[in-house]
């Protein structure tokens, strides 16, 4: 199932390049370039359901007995491992060390153990660099950092680098992670990175969350208030189509399903950020916009999915999406992460401009 979900958008994605080649072995004259295929439309959420049987194994959090999982399920590695991208866009310009931190302080998605061995399968697909994975915060120092060239934030949740008992490590670790970017370094992580360090208003609640560590919230580009639930479907449309990081999608939107972030209207702004995808809400039915608590609902319509930015003299990848574990066996998606990761590398250059001036 999850194999029928990746393929088609991968296969279509890769039309183009299909035949291109084939046109230059055959005549000089090339036909027309082939556009990806069109996706049907499958429908509402709760027409999805109505198609389908609930699936035997549920998702639980990645956690048992207090301690998080590490190991993904076999179907999901194995369907990652069929569909991950095997070039990297950018020749690294040097050996590349990636830290993975794939510890949650708040929610533990079940997705975490697959998203950290599809960033390490793909550096190692595609030798653009090695990744160390860690479960512990500790990492997180000066010390241990001076060894990589980026962190991968890996659905971190609330506050994800806080020793409660230990208020001089959690300022020491904040402060190896801001050192560590601004410094030059880079930053890239995916769905959950965006969940961390701000309050959590009881459920019912029309208060907006509220930041509690505003370097890192800006650094980031802003923090999660709500999401419509998994499996969420949505029209993603490609901001900036020149983008070296966005040219798997060659300028075509595309359906996907997933839990779909949101972000605090103060906290996400395109003046700070340079988007690269965003949510069509345009293209999205009354019905599932109606789901977005009024009281705190965005006034601009603004629903970015990936952007990039500079801080300091580092770099910072963002991607929205990676909930559900058949994200990370769709190659377009992971091929758009990858060229994010060698953005932030600074491997891959792109236009990091705001896109709001």
């Amino acid at each position: 199932m999850i194999l029928r979900v990746a393929l088609p958008l991968a296969l279509a994605l890769s039309a183009t390049v299909l035949t291109s080649t084939a046109a230059c072995a055959q005549a000089p004259a090339a036909p027309p370039a082939t556009r990806p295929a069109q996706r049907p439309d499958t429908g509402s959420t709760a027409e999805l359901k109505e198609k389908t049987v609930p699936s035997p194994d549920t998702r639980p959090q990645s956690i048992k007995d207090g301690v998080q999982l590490q190991k993904p399920q076999l179907q999901d590695y194995v369907a990652m491992l069929d569909n991950i991208p095997h070039h990297a866009p950018a020749k690294p310009k040097k050996p590349r060390k990636v830290l993975l931190l794939a510890h949650a302080a708040g929610f533990v998605h079940s997705s975490i153990p697959i998203a950290a061995e599809t960033i390490k399968a793909m550096g190692e697909a595609t030798g653009a660099y090695s990744t160390t994975i860690t479960f512990d915060p500790a990492d997180i120092n000066a010390a241990n950092l001076a060894n990589y060239d980026l962190i991968f934030l890996d659905s971190t949740t609330l506050n994800f680098l806080d020793d409660p008992k230990d208020a001089a490590a959690t300022e020491a670790r904040k402060k190896a992670l801001l050192d560590f970017v601004r410094g030059g370094k880079g930053l890239a992580g995916i769905h959950a990175a965006g969940d961390s360090y701000h309050t959590s208003p009881p459920r019912g609640s029309t208060d907006a969350p509220t930041g509690t560590w505003q370097d890192f919230d800006t650094m980031i580009g802003g923090y999660f208030k709500f999401h419509w639930l998994f499996p969420q479907p949505i029209t993603v449309k490609i901001d900036d189509p020149k983008s070296p990081i966005t040219a798997m999608f060659h300028g075509q939107e595309f359906t996907v399903h997933d839990e779909i972030y949101t972000f605090v209207q103060d906290s996400f702004s395109r003046k700070r950020v340079h988007v690269l995808t965003s949510l069509d809400y345009a293209k999205m039915s009354d019905v599932d916009k109606a789901k977005e608590t009024a009281a705190t609902k965005r006034t601009d319509g603004d629903y970015a999915l990936s952007w990039i930015r500079h801080e300091g003299k580092g770099r910072v990848f963002y991607e929205a999406l990676g909930h559900s574990e058949h994200i990370y066996a769709t190659t377009p998606i992971m091929e758009h992460v990858l060229a994010g990761i060698q953005y932030a590398l600074g491997d891959l250059p792109a236009d990091d401009s705001p896109s709001v001036k």
